[in-house]
């Protein structure tokens, strides 16, 4: 056995492969040491075989180093790290538990005003990492494998309107207007549109289908070409990314966008607003849900059964045809609001102002 006393403490010596390994067992006890020196041998044999062990002592930046350059890191879960690494860098990932994110959710409202949402975000990324991972053999289990977020209240979301829409696109630099156009009439995340590429719209059957998206549903998704789409895309239909700024591909709007909200003077909403409209008007057409869901790329769950596991194309073009004739409609009625403030404002008669004092003055139709 290749245990040695030194100083008051056991140390396990073995040669791997023509090379001593030593590592001192921290007890000057001989039966507890013989322990520490088996477990020892056994990793040291597991190692040799390509086995991988569970690093739980590895601390939290150690593995967000790893995720970052083994893994596909998403722009959120960069956004979101941001957060996490000043608190978490130096806990070992052994030690991260469901008593220390109470504390973490306690930190983050002592530190700023911040949303449940917003920390519930916050650790679902932390808990991203750590299912990483056990994937990758590093963790044995996720201790926040059932980690229950706090309730989230519910915020209205904001439905741009017509008039809106027309502001917005009228004060949008050259290059963002499109980009809105194709927001609002395809329903299309920021993400989606910024890597769209033009080989993928077909012009002939007025079909985009959606080069890449952040769901399996929203992959290569087929959605019909409103006539205003339509009419954009022919006039700049080339091969490769469809949106650029000088030539240049389009990573961020944030700016370009929050300067059209300013020149326009409407109230702030967010560039996925746009998203929401697309599926709001959608809805007040009369678009059933499970189209709505298949045009936006929308998740349909995990049900076995379900009766939409597709839907047809023709569908999706008549849903298209119904969100262009609400359109129509309520740009009218506005035309026609507008029209008849004019009237009343600058005192011209209209058709039925004289049946309208008649019927005020409570005197019948034919009667003076």
């Amino acid at each position: 056995m290749a245990l040695y006393k030194r100083g008051g403490v056991y140390w396990s010596y073995v040669w791997v492969d023509g090379v001593r390994e030593a590592k001192s067992t921290g007890t000057g006890y001989r039966r507890q040491a013989e322990q520490i020196d088996r477990i020892y041998k056994e990793e040291l044999n597991l190692k040799k075989q390509g086995v991988r062990q569970p690093s739980p002592d590895m601390t939290f930046g150690e593995l967000t180093a790893r995720f970052l350059a083994e893994s596909s890191p998403r722009p959120y879960h960069l956004d979101r790290l941001k957060v996490l690494l000043p608190y978490w860098s130096e806990t070992p990932i052994g030690r991260i538990t469901k008593a220390r994110v109470r504390e973490f959710r306690e930190h983050r409202h002592a530190e700023k005003t911040v949303s449940e949402t917003t920390v519930n975000r916050d650790l679902e990324v932390l808990r991203h990492l750590l299912f990483w991972a056990v994937d990758e053999e590093l963790l044995s289990k996720n201790p926040l494998g059932r980690l229950r977020m706090v309730r989230e209240r519910r915020k209205p979301r904001i439905v741009v309107s017509l008039e809106e829409e027309e502001k917005l696109l009228t004060a949008a630099a050259p290059h963002l207007r499109p980009i809105i156009i194709i927001a609002l009439d395809s329903g299309m995340r920021r993400g989606e549109i910024l890597g769209q590429l033009g080989e993928h719209v077909d012009l002939t059957r007025r079909l985009l289908y959606v080069t890449k998206s952040k769901t399996p549903e929203g992959e290569a998704r087929e959605i019909p070409l409103t006539e205003r789409l339509f009419d954009l895309l022919r006039h700049n239909h080339q091969p490769g990314l469809l949106f650029t700024f000088k030539g240049r591909p389009i990573h961020r709007i944030k700016t370009a966008w929050k300067a059209a909200i300013r020149r326009a003077g409407l109230r702030y909403f967010r560039f996925h607003d746009l998203r929401h409209t697309f599926n709001t008007r959608l809805m007040e057409a009369g678009v059933m849900q499970e189209v709505r869901k298949s045009l936006m790329g929308h998740s349909n769950g995990e049900e076995v059964n379900s009766i939409y596991t597709h839907v047809e194309i023709h569908v999706k073009r008549d849903a298209i045809h119904k969100l262009e004739a609400w359109v129509r409609n309520q740009q009218e009625h506005q035309g026609e609001h507008h029209a008849g403030t004019e009237r009343f404002g600058t005192g011209e008669p209209h058709a039925n102002d004289a049946e309208r004092l008649r019927a005020v003055r409570g005197v019948r139709p034919g009667e003076a």
